[in-house]
C-alpha cells in the first residue's frame, strides 16, 4: 500500500519561507515522477511543481516559478518543496502526489497516489 505523508505546513507572514516534505512508502520511490499540487478554499486543485524520477527535470506553474523549488532525495524516499517569498495567494492545502510513470507531469490525472495534504497559510 502506497502512503504519502506531507509535513511542514503552517502559518507564515508574506515574504517568508516554508519547506514542505513528503515521505513516501510502499512503492519504489525512485522509479516515479512526483508532483506538488494545491487547493485553495472554493477553488479547484491546481498544479504547482513536478520532478522526474531522477530529479534532473523539473517544471513549475508560472505563479510559483522563481519562488518555489521542488527536489527529491531518493535515498530517503522524500520529496520537498522549498517555498520562498510567500504571498497571501499561496494560501492553500498542499498535496504531494506520485505519478504513474517516470516523467514529470502537470495534469492531476497522471498521478495515482496522493497524500492527505498540509495547510499553508500566508498572512498579509
Amino acid at each position: 500500500q502506497v502512503q504519502l505523508v506531507e509535513s511542514g505546513g503552517g502559518l507564515v507572514q508574506a515574504g517568508g519561507s516554508l519547506r514542505l516534505s513528503c515521505a513516501a512508502s510502499g512503492r519504489l520511490f525512485s522509479n516515479y515522477a512526483m508532483g506538488w499540487f494545491r487547493q485553495a478554499p472554493g477553488k479547484e486543485r491546481e498544479f504547482v511543481a513536478t520532478i522526474s524520477w531522477s530529479g534532473m527535470a523539473t517544471y513549475y506553474a508560472d505563479s510559483v516559478k522563481g519562488r518555489f523549488t521542488i527536489s527529491r532525495d531518493n535515498a530517503k524516499n522524500t520529496l520537498y518543496l522549498q517555498m520562498n517569498s510567500l504571498k497571501p495567494e499561496d494560501t492553500a492545502v498542499y498535496y504531494c502526489a506520485s505519478a504513474f510513470g517516470a516523467t514529470p507531469q502537470r495534469a492531476s490525472y497522471e498521478y495515482g497516489y496522493w497524500g492527505q495534504g498540509t495547510q499553508v497559510t500566508v498572512s498579509s
